[in-house]
C-alpha cells in the first residue's frame, strides 16, 4: 500500500515540475493535493474550510490550485504528528518559504532522501555552500540528535550529511593559498562532532586552504611523510574521544617534524581548564574557518618594502649603457 501512494505521489509530483523554476507555479489540483496526503478531495476541501489551511488560490477557470510547499509541508508534518489541527499548526509554523533546517530536518524524520536532496538543492540557489552547511544541513542534522541514543532518525540524517559533505569536499576548488591545515578528528561514526569536523574542512577548502584530515589512532611514527607532504601552519584538534595523553602525543609528534605550527582546539576537544594555552575556534565551522584564517594572516611575515625592492632588477649603470 504505501509503495502504491509513493508511486502515486512521485507520478504527481513529478507531473507538475514544468516551469523553469522546477515547479508549475500554478500549483496543483485537489485531486492530486488529496493523493499526496493520502485523504480525498472532500476531507481537503473540509480542511480548507475548517483550518484555512492549505490556502489555495484560484485558477482563471475557477478551480482550487494548491501551493506544492504547503502540500509537501503538511504531508511531513501529518507523518510526523499523526494528528490533523497539530499538523496543520506545525505546518503554519514552519512555512513555505525556502528550505530551511525544519524542513530539512522533518525529511529526515520521514526518512526521505529524495526531499532531502531537494531542500539542499533549494537552499543552495538562495545560499552559498558554507551558509548552506551551518544554517541548514547542520542545524537539521542537531534538531535530530538525542542526549544518550541515536535515533534512527538521527542516523539517517548523519549519513545522508557526511555523504552530501564528502561530494561538497570533492567539488572544492584547488587550493589557493600555501598554508596547510591538519585537522585531527576524535570523534567517532555518527557523533555530531564528526558532521562538524566534515563541515570545518569543506569551508576550509572552499577558502583556498589545503587540508588533511586523520585520526588520533594514527601511529605517530608514521606522520612524518604525511607532514611533509602537507607542510601544516595549523593542527586542529575536534571531537572528545582520545585522552588528553593522546593529544599531547600527536601535538609533539607534529611539532617535532613542523615545529612552528599553531593548535587550535575546535567544539572542545581540550577541556579548557584556564591553564591552557590552545587557541579556541568556537563551534560553528564559519566561525572557525574565520579565526583561523584570521591568525594565519597575522603570522604571515610583513611586506618589507625594502626586501620587494632589492628583488627588483637593477637599474643599469651609465657606463653600461
Amino acid at each position: 500500500m504505501r509503495t502504491t501512494r509513493q508511486t502515486a505521489i512521485n507520478r504527481v509530483v513529478g507531473g507538475i515540475r514544468t516551469s523553469a523554476s522546477g515547479i508549475n507555479p500554478s500549483g496543483i489540483r485537489t485531486n492530486a493535493a488529496a493523493v499526496m496526503l493520502g485523504i480525498s478531495p472532500n476531507t481537503l476541501r473540509s480542511w480548507e474550510r475548517r483550518y484555512s489551511f492549505p490556502q489555495p488560490h484560484r485558477s482563471a477557470g475557477g478551480h482550487r490550485q494548491f501551493a506544492l510547499a504547503q502540500i509537501e509541508a503538511l504531508r511531513m508534518t501529518l507523518a510526523e504528528t499523526h494528528n490533523v489541527s497539530s499538523a496543520i499548526s506545525l505546518a503554519r509554523e514552519r512555512g513555505e518559504g525556502p528550505s530551511t533546517s525544519s524542513r530539512l530536518a522533518t525529511a529526515f524524520a520521514a526518512f526521505d532522501e529524495e526531499l532531502a536532496n531537494r531542500l539542499l538543492e533549494e537552499s543552495l540557489g538562495l545560499r552559498s555552500v558554507e551558509r548552506t552547511i551551518e544554517e541548514t544541513l547542520l542545524a537539521a542534522v542537531a534538531a535530530q540528535a538525542e542526549t544518550e541514543h541515536n535515533s534512527a532518525e538521527y542516523e539517517f540524517g548523519w549519513r545522508h550529511a557526511t555523504g552530501w559533505l564528502s561530494a561538497q569536499r570533492r567539488l572544492a576548488p584547488p587550493a589557493t593559498r600555501p598554508h596547510g591545515v591538519l585537522i585531527f578528528d576524535a570523534s567517532a561514526p555518527c557523533d555530531l562532532d564528526a558532521i562538524y569536523a566534515q563541515a570545518l574542512e569543506v569551508v576550509l577548502r572552499r577558502s583556498g586552504l589545503r587540508t588533511l584530515s586523520l585520526t588520533p589512532a594514527i601511529e605517530t611514527a608514521r606522520l612524518g611523510r604525511a607532514l611533509r607532504a602537507l607542510d601544516p601552519r595549523s593542527v586542529v584538534l575536534t571531537g572528545r574521544r582520545v585522552s588528553l595523553d593522546s593529544i599531547g602525543r600527536l601535538v609533539y609528534a607534529v611539532r617535532s617534524v613542523a615545529p612552528e605550527v599553531t593548535v587550535f582546539d575546535y567544539r572542545g576537544a581540550v577541556p579548557d581548564t584556564g591553564a591552557s594555552t590552545v587557541c579556541r575556534l568556537g563551534e560553528s565551522p564559519l566561525a572557525a574557518r574565520d579565526m583561523l584564517l584570521a591568525k594565519i594572516e597575522a603570522a604571515a611575515p610583513p611586506r618589507d618594502s625594502r626586501a620587494i625592492a632589492s628583488l627588483a632588477p637593477a637599474r643599469p649603470a651609465a657606463a653600461d649603457l
